[in-house]
């Protein structure tokens, strides 16, 4: 297990973090207000209303499924989604409109995944301005993907996901998960607990639930039928325990391999992979990226996710959009 991945455990548990790391995360939380600050003030409106879809933790809260869901909910209610994302474990330099023929290495994993499902036009790039500004012919309303703390762009609706277990140990980066600490959710329209576990509320608005569920493995190559028998379950995602719990539910996990998030894989990678001579079963993102260099011979199955909110959270978030439009 990498340091990494010993510190993200460290996190989720209740133990005091060590004095170096509480010592790194106070230095963190003044440079990180100062750069809020700075964004703030120079917000600009972006070009279509934004609805805004974010954290206050690091990964593991569901933004991608959460994005994947409320394009469709969207798009049901008769508008045009247009999503806006950064191209995480991407290359790009300037805004693309990304299509589901572009190499994840190029545009992010995340990015190609939501082109991939969403039906709906994608923009990924760093600067999230100028995106929104190539989005505007594509749609009548941007979802901004992980835009909590992109205060450059002003919004319509600012939705903060905080997964149903909560916050972990409760400190902020280095010594916990936390990009901010909890008051930040006065900023937020409507905060949302992804997840089935039950949760103790963190803020004094109203916690609305959202949950991704499991639906049938699905082969991609190598095999006729999906692996349910014994298979090797491997994730390269942030809190990747959750996914390896939801694949021992659907399948006979016999080993499980782990890599960190946003990992760009090789073929030492995929050799290592194979090396147990299982059949692999993985994550959406992470397939999006493992089939340009898989074997053509070797089993892939994915465990897609889709989506469910409480009644009555889409009409919200669009009856809040349409609100701040007005002010």
């Amino acid at each position: 297990m990498s340091i990494a991945t010993r510190i993200e455990a460290m996190w989720w548990r209740k133990d005091t973090p060590p004095l170096l790391l509480r010592w790194a995360s106070s230095i963190y939380d003044l440079i990180n207000r100062t750069n809020l600050a700075r964004r703030a003030a120079g917000a600009m409106s972006p070009p279509l209303p934004m609805i805004s879809v974010g954290n206050i933790t690091v990964g593991g809260s569901g933004k991608t499924p959460f994005v994947i869901w409320l394009c469709g909910e969207l798009i049901q209610h008769g508008y045009k989604p247009v999503v806006l994302c950064r191209g995480d474990g991407g290359s790009l330099k300037q805004p693309k409109h990304v299509l589901p023929n572009d190499a994840a290495s190029e545009v992010g994993d995340e990015a190609l995944l939501l082109a991939l499902r969403c039906n709906a036009p994608v923009i990924a790039g760093r600067d999230r301005v100028a995106g929104a500004r190539l989005a505007a012919s594509l749609g009548n309303v941007i979802v901004l993907d992980d835009g909590f703390q992109y205060l450059q762009l002003t919004r319509s609706c600012d939705i903060v996901l905080i997964p149903a277990e909560g916050i972990g140990n409760g400190q902020l980066l280095l010594a916990g998960p936390l990009r901010e600490t909890v008051d930040a959710l006065s900023r937020a329209d409507l905060v949302v607990r992804t997840g089935s576990e039950k949760s103790l509320p963190l803020s004094a608005q109203r916690e609305w639930r959202w949950q991704a569920e499991a639906q049938a493995i699905q082969a991609l190559r190598g095999a006729e039928t999906p692996a349910t028998g014994p298979c090797l379950a491997l994730a390269g995602i942030a809190r990747a325990e959750r996914f390896f719990s939801a694949a021992a539910k659907a399948a006979n996990i016999k080993e499980t391999m782990r890599f960190a998030d946003h990992h760009r894989y090789s073929a030492t990678d995929v050799a290592r992979i194979l090396k147990p001579d299982l059949p692999v079963l993985t994550t959406e993102k992470d397939a999006v990226k493992l089939l340009p260099i898989w074997p053509k011979d070797k089993a892939l199955s994915v465990l897609p996710l889709s989506g469910r909110g409480e009644e009555g959270l889409p009409e919200t978030i669009i009856k809040t959009m349409l609100s701040h439009q007005k002010t």
